[in-house]
């Protein structure tokens, strides 16, 4: 549902930026788009998935151009990437969000469920063999994930704050795209919110009837599913919450449940029992835990800082 909130307010914010459609009616027609997405599974899987990857390849080229329109000095990117630092709680949150909206917790269980009646290994030679296509597949999705959530970095570092401006919502964004670089710009900012905040409330829907599937063994019908999860975001919009505050919100909820994700990930591809010959290497499990470990310390330094500045 945090996933839903996220992306719903995405997509309800790109049909307000690209045609002046208020937030709430902007919601409904979103609402209607996420239910035409899941109707694509009727056709079958492969059908789904082909709607989806379309709809990234649409963001990646959207983030890609503004990154050619911004052109952002090398030097700069580097010393952020090798240099990383926090100032203040602000920065903090915005990290977790930023790792919340990369390594969905939930993209953990739907990608195995997808996967993992898709093409069975019958021997140990083909069992691996499937391994290394899967791992090249999560290592590309991830690639592109991560370009994505750096270049929207990059662009604003570039554009708003190399120019002296403090932009703290999605509107302002789009109206300062506009004014920096021209329309264009702008367009392709507010469909690139429209195509993700799509592609990603199916991908939630689908993820919530797996795992109730394989925690509680019930299954809720995907389109009563899909209207429960509406709820959240359209009561959001509806109470007239700043909407970027809230989508940033629920990204920094996702990061909180990386662990209870990554955790047990880790312990069960750790177990030979479970895993045979594919069991983690050593090195995999040390980096594996050592990455997890980063992540619950970033995690409860936040609840930390924000607790401190609370009481």
């Amino acid at each position: 549902m945090a996933t839903d909130l996220a992306e719903f307010i995405g997509a309800a914010l790109g049909l307000y930026l690209l045609f002046g459609i208020p937030l709430f009616p902007a919601a409904l027609i979103a609402a209607v788009g996420s239910f035409a997405i899941l109707e694509l599974q009727r056709r079958g899987v492969r059908q789904l998935e082909a709607g989806i990857a379309g709809m990234v390849l649409i963001v990646v080229l959207a983030f890609g151009l503004q990154m050619v329109f911004a052109q952002p000095e090398p030097s700069s990117i580097f010393k952020g990437l090798f240099t990383p630092q926090f100032q203040g709680v602000d920065s903090v949150m915005l990290a977790a969000g930023i790792l919340g909206a990369t390594v969905m917790p939930h993209a953990i269980y739907l990608h195995s469920a997808l996967t993992q009646k898709r093409v069975i290994g019958k021997t140990e030679i083909e069992r691996k063999q499937i391994f290394r296509y899967e791992f090249f597949d999560v290592l590309i999705a991830m690639i592109i994930a991560g370009a994505v959530n750096a270049s929207m970095l990059i662009v604003a570092a570039s554009l708003f704050f190399g120019n002296g401006l403090l932009v703290e919502d999605l509107d302002v964004a789009f109206n300062q795209f506009g004014e920096i670089i021209g329309p264009f710009s702008a367009i392709l900012f507010g469909v690139a919110l429209l195509a993700s905040g799509l592609a990603s409330s199916s991908v939630g829907t689908k993820t919530g009837d797996i795992i109730m599937q394989g925690y509680i063994k019930r299954r809720i019908p995907l389109y009563v599913r899909r209207a429960i999860t509406m709820i959240p975001p359209l009561a959001i919009i509806a109470l007239g919450v700043n909407p970027t505050a809230a989508l940033v919100l629920s990204q920094v909820i996702l990061s909180f449940g990386i662990p209870f994700a990554l955790v047990p990930l880790i312990i069960f591809t750790s177990n030979r029992k479970i895993m045979g010959s594919l069991v983690n290497h050593w090195l995999t499990k040390f980096l594996a835990w050592a990455i997890a470990s980063v992540i619950i310390v970033l995690n409860l330094f936040l609840l930390y800082q924000t607790l401190q500045m609370l009481f």
